[in-house]
């Protein structure tokens, strides 16, 4: 796989539905990771126990023969972790999953976690982007996965698209939250147009759910062709109100010559606001945690591209080698933003061109102190001569913000005691989480990678209740996950939010 300017690359994928916009033509070939959103819950219980789990794709999997159909999987937690030998591994030939796995479908190319029926069980929104609609080669198609104490079974129900006709790609932003404060978890839908529908908590099992609204960012509508619409939903409370904010990730206009822009719609007892909605620092990846400890979701943006186009073109809120901005949260919203690069303190590493670093990014709090922490991948990192092999980098939170001084910790498939090697094109942080999978209250560090040309892998390193340890790490294969590695599944290259 050749080197494409990464922010191209990124704008382009961050729909989580395509990996190449050529000549107008979308294709499911290599689906980019997106973040982690920040939801009310800091990981999912899909089975009830107490412990985190997690959900990851592999929506370029073959099923019954059917190119790119897609399936997800759910790695349950233990004390010891997660392992391929306790997950449920689940396709649209799953029984009683919505729809029938098809060639193109990508099931699995964006996901989000919450309890959307109120039963104590997290559930799994699962979108198919791709899924043909009557004429419709890329209508799009959404169901809500129920927990259990099983787990994820298979049982389900489809969220139908409101307005088939008028827009594609349905589902192919997602994200879960509280945004009305009524205790109930709500799901934003995207798809190729600029509107939002926002689903009131309380799904039934006969797919009802609690009521509907509509929000319009000022974002570009798209086409098939063209699918802009947002290009990333990330929910979290910014202003500590006990309501859940978004951030929208969109095209403003069409003379931005394709840089995004990110908008932050608060919550409110009557749902998300958008005529307070405020415009944000630029990234195409974003997630949302309280990292200095103040009580205030605070919003990290990744700019993974470089600082000028391929012509030269100066690119905004952006440096060579990529940056992360961190608007921190506060009683009024978003207030001040730094930026950290690798250049930054002792941030691991040296930006240089092409390295991605915010390309993914992820909160959770490894050791406990009550300070989310940060990991941010940069998966075209070479290293040593290897090209795009990949590291993600762990930055410790603390009063102050995040500690660029000291603390810092990265990780590479050559660091001693992580499985594996570096390769070429492993892409090692494709996507990234910090989740506590273990029950012990410390976030725990998973890593996707497109491990041996994109069939790809899951890398658990653990927390040792201070900092994020190789001891207990493992590797997890997609042939052990119950996937084919025909062609392409990409297993790992997004963590379900």
């Amino acid at each position: 796989m050749h080197k494409r300017h990464p922010h191209h690359m990124r704008l382009a994928l961050a729909t989580a539905t395509a990996a190449a916009l050529t000549g107008g033509l979308l294709t499911f070939a290599t689906v980019t990771a997106t973040a982690a959103d920040s939801t009310a819950v800091p990981q999912a219980d899909f089975n009830g126990d107490g412990i985190g789990d997690v959900a990851t794709s592999a929506h370029g999997a073959y099923v019954s023969g059917h190119k790119q159909a897609g399936q997800i999987v759910a790695l349950y937690g233990s004390a010891t972790g997660v392992s391929s030998a306790k997950r449920s591994t689940i396709s649209q030939n799953t029984s009683g999953v919505p729809g029938t796995a098809e060639a193109g479908d990508a099931f699995g190319a964006e996901t989000a976690y919450a309890d959307f029926n109120n039963d104590g069980y997290d559930d799994l929104a699962v979108a198919s982007p791709g899924e043909k609609v009557g004429t419709d080669t890329n209508g799009g198609g959404l169901a809500i996965l129920w927990g259990s104490s099983s787990g994820l079974t298979g049982k389900g129900i489809t969220v139908a698209d409101p307005a088939a006709s008028t827009h594609d790609y349905w589902g192919k932003n997602l994200a879960a939250g509280d945004f009305d404060g009524d205790g109930r978890a709500d799901l934003a839908v995207g798809s190729s147009t600029s509107t939002i529908y926002v689903y009131k908590g309380g799904f039934s099992t006969s797919g009802t759910s609690g009521g509907r609204t509509t929000i319009k960012p000022p974002i570009q509508s798209g086409t098939n062709d063209y699918p802009y619409g947002p290009l990333k939903l990330t929910a979290g409370d910014v202003n500590g109100d006990g309501r859940t904010d978004l951030i929208v990730d969109g095209f403003e206009n069409e003379t931005d010559y394709g840089w995004n822009t990110n908008y932050f719609v608060p919550g409110s007892a009557s749902g998300l606001k958008v005529a307070s909605a405020q415009k944000l620092k630029p990234g195409t990846v974003t997630g949302i945690g309280d990292i200095n400890g103040d009580g205030y979701g605070d919003i990290v943006s990744g700019a993974g591209w470089d600082s000028t186009d391929d012509d030269g073109t100066p690119v905004p809120e952006s440096a060579d080698g990529g940056k992360v901005n961190i608007t921190f949260g506060s009683a009024s919203g978003p207030a001040g933003t730094t930026g950290i690069t690798q250049n930054t303190g002792n941030v691991p590493g040296t930006s240089e061109k092409g390295d991605t670093f915010g390309w993914d990014l992820d909160l959770g709090d490894v050791n406990g102190d009550g300070f989310q922490d940060l990991v941010v991948s940069a998966p075209f990192e070479d290293i040593s001569g290897v090209a795009e092999t990949g590291l993600v980098t762990v930055l410790y939170g603390s009063a102050s913000g995040v500690n660029v001084s000291s603390g810092a910790q990265s990780f590479a498939q050559s660091t001693a005691g992580v499985p594996g090697t570096d390769e070429k094109g492993d892409r090692f942080g494709i996507d990234a989480k910090l989740d506590d999978v273990t029950g012990d209250g410390k976030a725990d560090l998973l890593v996707g990678s497109y491990e041996n040309d994109a069939n790809g892998s899951v890398t658990y390193l653990p927390s040792n209740g201070s900092v994020i340890t190789t001891s207990g790490s493992r590797s997890l294969a997609p042939s052990a996950s119950g996937l084919a590695t025909t062609g392409y599944p990409q297993f790992g290259a997004l963590f379900a939010d």
